[in-house]
């Protein structure tokens, strides 16, 4: 199958590159609420829930901001999302809650693939989904994912994503993989790509 690695963004270190182009920068000195609200403001997103989700969930969001700019999605485009950390981040802010009353605000999100729930009903998909916990980024795996999917069925293109959020530190890596583009979608690009803001 002639699959190829159609677009990238990669978020990290209050940075957001699309493909190997930085397009925003704050400041080093930015924790991540800072840095989220600064993004968001700076991609002109227009969504009011996103005020209300965790990190892991705003940063799925401005990152398929990016991915999707200027192109029309299809509606079965595929989710493959993976990280280390699960809803740890989230989990911990539950868990301090369980003592008073607990949010369902909070509570919603400790589950990883609310994250695939949110960028679908953003973006209007009505697709395959899935949420790999791995210890790192796989790359085989989200490669073989992605050639089933796209070998056994009619779904036209696929996000493959890492996308973690631990203590201060996020590390959000997403593609866009179609029959259309120049990069091959295979394991060494994938990786490549990845590790590119990585070093």
């Amino acid at each position: 199958m002639d699959l190829k690695i159609t677009d990238s963004v990669h978020i990290k270190n209050q940075k957001i590159f699309h493909g190997k182009e930085m397009i925003f920068s704050a400041k080093p000195s930015a924790d991540i609420i800072q840095f989220l609200k600064q993004a968001y403001k700076y991609l002109n997103v227009s969504y009011p829930k996103f005020h209300k989700m965790d990190g892991l969930s705003k940063l799925g969001i401005l990152g398929t901001e990016v991915l999707f700019q200027n192109r029309t999605i299809h509606p079965e485009t595929a989710l493959i999302f993976s990280n280390s950390s699960s809803s740890l981040e989230t989990d911990k802010l539950h868990i301090e809650a369980m003592g008073d009353i607990v949010s369902p605000a909070v509570f919603v999100y400790t589950l990883p693939n609310i994250i695939v729930g949110e960028i679908s009903i953003k973006n209007g998909l009505l697709s395959e989904n899935v949420f790999f916990v791995t210890d790192k980024f796989n790359a085989g795996l989200l490669l073989d994912y992605s050639e089933i999917l796209m070998e056994d069925s009619d779904v036209p293109a696929v996000v493959c994503a890492w996308i973690e959020w631990k203590n201060a530190d996020y590390d959000v890596f997403l593609c866009l993989i179609s029959r259309k583009g120049n990069l091959a979608f295979n394991k060494e690009n994938l990786e490549e790509l990845y590790h590119f803001e990585n070093e």
